[in-house]
């Protein structure tokens, strides 16, 4: 059996109540919710393997660390964040994530024909589910692997392996 998709993750993650928020957010049903979502969660990705790939590689590089950190405790649940504003406890992946938003919603915008500022507020709903998962999967692959290795950061290439496996799928 499969591990499930970086997008059923964040879907499960949100529940059916904030699937709910963000399908009134964009004027549809549960089913245009969810296409969002994962339209959205396609675009993180994309944007976050870019950003890997560029310029921003220490700062993806710090932000998974700080993701897979042992001594953290992971993120449970989108009750303890609100919006932009409450990611606080998502650490420098929130940082990123809230930067990578504007061009995000740009994207997803331009694929769906959603206005950007509505796109926006949807994502500032998705965000803190993005970052359990992420959270989650970066310990997981922590502890099922052992790499990174006793807290040492994933340098080089082993930053997109690291961050191939904690998006899933190999698609750029």
């Amino acid at each position: 059996m499969s591990e499930p998709s970086l997008q059923d993750d964040v879907l499960q993650e949100l529940g059916d109540d904030k699937v709910q928020e963000i399908a009134h957010l964009l004027g549809t049903d549960a089913d245009g919710a969810q296409a969002a979502v994962g339209t959205t969660v396609d675009a993180v990705a994309g944007e976050l393997r870019e950003r890997a790939d560029g310029d921003d590689a220490g700062e993806v590089r710090e932000a998974l660390a700080g993701l897979a950190e042992p001594e953290q405790e992971p993120l449970r649940g989108v009750a303890a964040f609100g919006g932009l504003g409450g990611l606080v406890g998502g650490g420098m992946m929130a940082g990123v994530l809230s930067k990578l938003s504007r061009p995000i919603a740009t994207s997803v915008s331009k694929k769906t024909g959603i206005p950007v500022a509505t796109v926006t507020r949807a994502i500032e709903v998705m965000i803190p589910a993005l970052l359990t998962v992420l959270a989650k999967r970066a310990s997981a692959k922590r502890a099922g692997t052992g790499s990174p290795a006793s807290g040492a950061q994933p340098t080089g290439g082993d930053l997109g392996d690291l961050l191939g496996s904690i998006l899933g799928g190999g698609k750029k």
